[in-house]
């Protein structure tokens, strides 16, 4: 799955902040849309970062249904 797809997906049930620090680790934030819980990743890789948050959100879908 593209990135891009991924970020869609993501988007529709979270609001994702990026932010790289001085050691240019990606910082991302999700923050859920329905209940406001939080969720934190660093990670060196844009694609990698992208890749837990997606994973973090199936785990959500999957839990919940």
């Amino acid at each position: 799955m593209k990135n891009t797809t991924k970020l869609r997906h993501i988007l529709q049930l979270y609001t994702l902040t990026l932010d790289v620090d001085d050691d240019e680790n990606f910082h991302a934030v999700l923050v859920s849309k329905r209940n406001h819980t939080s969720c934190t990743f660093i990670d060196k890789a844009y694609s990698a970062i992208l890749a837990k948050a997606f994973g973090h959100m199936m785990k959500e879908i999957k839990s919940k249904g």
